[in-house]
């Protein structure tokens, strides 16, 4: 399988880094899919000297192994091909395995290599899914730093019939020792500690503690980073708090209404938006959630999880919002069975089945031309009378011969026995109760700001939405918020973006004028 010449541009410039020779074990048959790998596999080693391949006997075929020459196995494998979103994570373990140390904190690396017990890891991820990497990196990670550890990347697209016999129709999810330990994102920190037995949040170092910060924003999404760069850029103290970097435009496949940008992913997005944080030296603490925020006499205090507390001169708030439940019976019981919220992570595990789209929005939209280029067919159910997307997207969808568009539907109840069957809706133009025989209901309803958190001393309108005024302030002073978090009249990543800068500029007129 030929490697695309761009990809195979920058993959050059990464194998450079290599430090010690590494041995590519190959499990392959005489099959199309074992071909497809072997190919990718000896296209990586022909561009450069530090990579040999052997054939090997591995779980499954077609998959590979990556072991530095001449010293014990590592333990990373992957099933399939890792392009796509994996890509990375390919081109990170080689780094790993040749000796490139991995960039963690001291911390984390002395939590993996305490652990002693023997976890071998498997993880089903989809080469679309924006949370997936996060997952395996961190596994291979966890692999390389220990001996105890292992594990192995199944891409569930080739590996359909094992991820069908295994249930498992949300990505990533992750096999321990047999037996599956976790669904959905997370970060290294939380994979060790739930590897390690560890409960509760984790305590942060000290440095952070006894820093006074000028600002500290709370949030990883746009508006967060657009906020952290216009601060550092003013030359005050900036961190950011958060559970992980990214925010919703990691589910978002393509962005195409950024003025001056024609097309980029969402992940890309926010890697660059990372970068430019990273440039101006902002602090970055993840893995943490924010459970308080209170103005003393001189300070902001911020309260973690963990019960650690941080200080500064100015807040912004700009946690986001997630998506929105619909609230039936099935909808909890069925999730990452069936019921599923990312299109894109999840959509190809849903190849050749029958799935609805639940909302008629852009999002749920959207979610229906995309899953119609997988799916058998899709059907999409709106509450209200008409359809709320573009008309452009409108337009797209109804020309599609896969999908059916049903309005004045009122979800009723997911049904299901041990995974996805069905759905009931009522028609509400006719009171009529119907049923339809599904695989999948992917819920595209909405956003939820996330600010259950948020003190009552903090003003919140009736959708618990921060209020915010025309320079983004909230009533207490010094606490600013952005983004989709607060009372805005529309939830974009450019109106987010605009909103974050507004608000690191309004803390730096704060703390100039006190």
């Amino acid at each position: 399988m030929a490697i695309d010449s761009t990809v195979k541009q920058q993959l050059a410039a990464y194998l450079k880094l290599m430090e010690h020779e590494v041995t590519i074990r190959v499990d392959a048959g005489d099959d199309d899919r074992s071909q497809k790998v072997l190919a990718f596999v000896n296209e990586v080693a022909a561009m450069s000297p530090k990579i040999n391949v052997k054939q090997g006997h591995l779980k499954r075929q077609p998959s590979f192994a990556l072991d530095q020459t001449g010293q014990p196995a590592s333990g990373i494998e992957f099933a399939g091909i890792p392009l796509g979103h994996e890509f990375t994570s390919f081109v990170l373990a080689l780094l790993q395995v040749s000796g490139h140390a991995p960039k963690i904190s001291e911390q984390d690396r002395h939590r993996i290599e305490a652990i002693t017990a023997d976890l071998h890891f498997e993880t089903f991820a989809s080469l679309s899914c924006h949370n997936c990497p996060d997952v395996v990196q961190a596994l291979n990670i966890m692999s390389v730093l220990n001996s105890h550890i292992s594990h192995k990347m199944i891409e569930g697209g080739m590996f359909q019939d094992e991820a069908t016999e295994k249930n498992i129709l949300a990505v990533p999810t992750v096999f321990l020792n047999g037996e599956e330990w976790h669904n959905g994102r997370a970060t290294l920190s939380d994979l060790i500690s739930k590897a390690a037995g560890e409960t509760g949040p984790q305590k942060i170092e000290q440095d952070w503690i006894n820093q006074l910060f000028d600002v500290l924003i709370i949030g990883g999404g746009p508006a967060a980073g657009s906020a952290a760069i216009y601060a550092a850029r003013k030359g005050i103290r900036t961190a950011i708090v958060t559970d992980h970097f990214g925010g919703q435009p990691l589910d978002t496949l393509g962005i195409e209404n950024i003025a001056g940008i024609d097309y980029v992913e969402g992940e890309q997005l926010m890697t660059t938006i990372a970068s430019q944080v990273k440039k101006y030296g902002v602090a970055v603490l993840e893995g943490q959630q924010v459970t308080a925020i209170a103005k003393q006499s001189q300070q902001i205090d911020v309260t973690l999880a963990s019960g650690d507390r941080l200080q500064t001169k100015t807040a912004i708030i700009a946690t986001g919002a997630r998506w929105r439940t619909i609230g039936v019976p099935g909808e909890a019981e069925f999730k990452n069975k069936g019921v599923a919220y990312c299109p894109h992570c999840d959509g190809p595990l849903y190849k050749g089945k029958d799935v609805a789209v639940i909302g008629g929005g852009n999002s749920g939209i959207e979610a229906a031309i995309d899953l119609a280029g997988i799916c058998r067919h899709v059907t999409v159910l709106e509450f209200a009378p008409r359809l709320g997307a573009d008309q452009v997207l409108q337009a797209k969808a109804g020309q599609l011969k896969n999908v059916t568009l049903i309005t004045n539907a009122a979800t009723q109840t997911i049904t299901g026995d041990g995974r996805v069957t069905g759905l009931t809706y009522q028609d509400r133009a006719t009171q009529v109760i119907k049923e339809i025989a599904l695989d999948g209901v992917f819920v595209q309803i909405g956003l939820q700001p996330n600010t259950e958190w948020v003190p009552a001393a903090i003003d919140q309108n009736q959708h618990h939405e921060i209020i915010v005024d025309a320079k983004n302030a909230t009533n207490l002073a010094g606490v600013f918020a952005a983004g989709d978090c607060t009372d805005s009249a529309y939830k974009q990543i450019v109106i987010a973006t605009g909103a974050g800068a507004s608000a690191a500029l309004s803390a730096f007129d704060y703390l100039i004028r006190s």
